[in-house]
């Protein structure tokens, strides 16, 4: 039986006084007004291609404002593929072929939208880092959006409508869709998966089970294999729910053997994605690879001295008060939908539609709680771990916001149930607009706290990427001018006409920027003009930061004495990978999170240093002192506001909104760019008495 989730139905009262029958001309005009009457109460919902408009501008919006908002995905993912594109960048123990826990296959899957950047505007890099956030931007809308039309055409217009719109504005579909990270891809190979999960199961739709069943495969495969415990209900329903199909009690066992080989063969020919992942991560770390396996032994067979718990735990309801932030009270609707679906089935049995119970088919209360089952599950699975983080709830992010307009759609039911007992009349309640008031209100509550809490992320947190852009196209060309290496502009429209400078000359100075303690809000290498030099200086922080990939790796002897691998192998890797210096394998990379001191330089070296203070409330220590309090060494270059959540009160630092009784509340440090004002000037003079030489 299908599962289509259909509007109440209303009987007709008995005590109506029958009229005549109309004429012909009368009635079928009568049955126009009629369908044209319930098509204009029918909910309004955009197409897919209107859906797609929609959604482009506001992820287009978030790729181009959206704060990094973890080191991982720069240091494991940004810096990898900024290798693999500029020939430079930071690595990682993960990415060492020792440990081989990041897979080149899904970086290099990004490699194309950076040359587009190059091509449009040549020699600055930062439009290739927005290229592949914009790219990332059109892939997550298509997704939401062919997840959107599957659930107003499988499930119901209503709850397919209030998916969209939660969706569309919360901050943690504005956070994770245009996000670096393997967890981002298997929220879009999730998502897709579930619009075809989504359809009633049926013996004659081989289809369905083949591309659920690749498109999990591929999230799990390429993307994150935890992700894979997501396709459990799915599993579940295509072995022991009939779904569409009517089974009688005597063929049963060849049903279910059918839906199992079926099911068997799709899971097969998924597999098959595993070899060319292989292939490209065995090639890339030049010895035999398997990525998702070394993920899953490393998290869960790591062993009591190593595994993820190196890396800080959480408390249990870490993951709740995260999805609140991120989708305000949507998470508390999507915890409550199990609940609201067994309560429908005893006072509103009728919303899912009109079934007669048996025993050969489905009822649509089962196969619907298996379409709300994966968010449960994997919220469960992930809170139970010690170790962690806001990203690995990613690939379940749709599901909650659908989860929670089922339940608002449920809730809906209620109120109209109750309606009809206290007025004892159906049509008084088609009419009234309670209900639509109703779901209107948790509609636009939702959004507006979703774009509050957007706003106060851009407005508190985006610094990092503030002073990147200012270092770029004011600090970098005024040197140049400095030097007589760029043209002097006229005052006033060097900013304006920052995309036609030429900084390349820039590698003359030999400048070095350094992070202290700060290292885990760096946006990346692609946000740092080439010819500047990334380092890292001491500070309080003792675990294993990033070491430098090496750039010059060519003798095969070289090679196979540092890595210890198969010659052959790395042979194939010399002529076929685009970066043979992946199969370096560092001596400065542990799995311990033991500190190496070799990944140090000191201050002395800097010529900018990014660092954040807290004039309000100063904290400085040996390995910390408050450089942006040194005037006489540090020149505060550039500086922008940074909220300091330890002394701003909850509430205004999770959300923002305008006018000081509420802003009067947060309290803000500095996140400055520094500049060694001695060491810079004298590389300018240096530089400018040999171009005047020139």
């Amino acid at each position: 039986m299908s599962s289509r989730v259909q509007n109440i139905s209303f009987r007709r009262p008995t005590n109506v006084e029958e009229k005549p029958k109309p004429a012909p001309a009368a009635r079928h005009t009568g049955i126009l007004q009629d369908q044209l009457r319930r098509a204009q109460r029918r909910p309004w919902m955009p197409s897919f291609s209107l859906a797609v408009r929609i959604l482009l501008l506001v992820r287009i919006a978030g790729a181009m404002y959206t704060n990094i908002s973890d080191c991982d995905e720069v240091f494991n993912f940004w810096e990898p593929l900024h290798f693999l594109d500029q020939g430079y960048g930071f690595q990682t123990w993960e990415l060492s072929p020792v440990y081989a826990l990041r897979s080149w296959a899904y970086i290099l899957l990004h490699i194309i939208p950076p040359h587009i950047g190059k091509l449009v505007l040549p020699g600055d890099k930062r439009a290739a880092f927005f290229a592949v956030r914009i790219s990332l931007a059109l892939i997550s809308t298509l997704v939401e959006a062919k997840l959107y039309r599957t659930i107003v055409e499988r499930i119901n217009e209503r709850v397919g409508r209030y998916f969209f719109f939660f969706t569309l504005f919360s901050a943690g579909m504005w956070i994770s869709s245009t996000a670096l990270l393997p967890s981002t891809f298997a929220m879009y190979t999730t998502s897709l998966a579930m619009s075809y999960a989504f359809i009633p199961t049926s013996s004659r739709n081989t289809h369905r089970t083949f591309a659920a069943t690749l498109l999990f495969a591929v999230g799990g495969i390429v993307g994150w294999p935890f992700a894979l415990a997501l396709a459990i209900p799915f599993i579940f329903e295509e072995l022991f729910v009939y779904g569409a199909d009517v089974v009688t009690p005597e063929d049963r066992v060849i049903w279910l053997t059918q839906r199992a080989a079926r099911l068997i063969g799709s899971g097969v020919v998924a597999l098959l994605i595993l070899v060319p992942v292989i292939a490209i991560d065995s090639l890339a770390y030049g010895k035999l690879a398997i990525v998702p396996w070394n993920i899953v032994h490393y998290n869960i067979f790591g062993g009591t001295e190593r595994g993820p718990e190196l890396y800080g735990t959480e408390p249990l309801d870490f993951y709740v008060k995260n999805l609140i932030l991120n989708f305000n009270y949507l998470p508390l609707f999507g915890l409550l939908s199990l609940p609201a679906l067994v309560v429908s089935y005893f006072i509103d049995r009728k919303r899912l539609g009109f079934y007669t119970p048996s025993a050969n088919q489905s009822s649509p209360f089962t196969v619907l709680a298996l379409r709300l089952a994966p968010m449960y599950l994997w919220i469960a699975i992930l809170s139970l771990q010690p170790h962690k983080e806001e990203r690995f709830m990613f690939p379940a992010y749709p599901l909650i916001c659908f989860n929670a307009a089922v339940c608002v759609y449920l809730l809906r039911g209620w109120l109209e149930v109750a309606y009809i007992k206290s007025t004892n009349s159906p049509y008084r309640a088609s009419q009234s607009l309670i209900f639509t008031n109703f779901t209107f209100s948790l509609v636009v509550a939702s959004s507006v706290i979703g774009i509050s809490r957007i706003i106060a992320l851009s407005q508190y947190y985006h610094a990092p990427l503030g002073i990147a852009f200012q270092f770029q196209i004011s600090e970098i060309p005024r040197l140049l001018n400095v030097t007589g290496l760029l043209p002097v502009y006229p005052e006033g429209t060097l900013e304006e006409d920052t995309p036609r400078i030429d900084l390349t000359p820039i590698k003359e100075l030999n400048l070095t920027l350094c992070l202290g303690k700060e290292w885990h809000l760096f946006p990346g290498n692609y946000l740092v003009p080439n010819g500047i030099k990334v380092e890292f200086i001491k500070s309080e922080f003792d675990g294993m930061l990033p070491r430098h990939f090496e750039e010059k790796l060519t003798a095969d002897d070289e090679i196979n004495s540092l890595s210890g691998n198969h010659t052959a192998l790395l042979d194939i890797s010399k002529n076929w990978w685009i970066k043979p210096q992946t199969t370096y394998v560092p001596q400065d990379l542990n799995d311990l999170n033991k500190e190496d001191l070799s990944h140090y330089v000191p201050v002395s070296q800097c010529d900018y240093l990014v660092d954040l203070d807290f004039p309000q409330h100063p904290v400085s220590t040996p390995l910390e002192p408050r450089y942006a309090a040194m005037p006489d060494t540090w020149e505060r270059v550039i500086c922008q506001p940074f909220l300091d959540a330890r002394h701003s009160t909850l509430l205004t630092r999770a959300f923002w909104l305008p006018g000081q009784l509420w802003q009067g509340s947060n309290e803000f440090g500095d996140y400055c760019l520094l500049k060694n004002i001695k060491q810079v000037n004298e590389k300018v003079d240096r530089v400018s008495k040999m171009a005047r030489w020139t």
